[in-house]
């Protein structure tokens, strides 16, 4: 099953989210094709807020423990993670 982790990064975290970045890029690269999709939510000056991490896993208690791995979460970057199930309906490169 697919879950999207929508990550709000907490205010004035921008330096925390620059000074992990190569470290979470690594670790979603590191999912292999278990990561779907994955980019930083923007505010209107084009500064990363937060993140959208669509990846698979067997139940939502997996989903968690990824997200719980992720280095932007150990550095206690997000103010808050919503873990929701998500059908690709649209566009999926993997559909038949």
């Amino acid at each position: 099953m697919l879950y999207a982790l929508i990550c709000t990064d907490k205010p004035g975290a921008l330096q925390v989210r620059l000074d992990n970045r190569p470290a979470h890029i690594e670790f979603l690269k590191g999912l292999g094709n278990g990561l779907k999709a994955a980019g930083p939510f923007l505010d209107d000056d084009g500064n990363m807020t937060g993140s959208l991490v669509v990846i698979e896993a067997t139940n939502r208690d997996e989903a968690l423990a990824i997200s719980q791995e992720d280095p932007y979460a150990k550095a206690n970057l997000f103010e808050s993670v919503e873990i929701r199930p998500w059908n690709w309906a649209v566009k999926n490169p993997e559909a038949s």
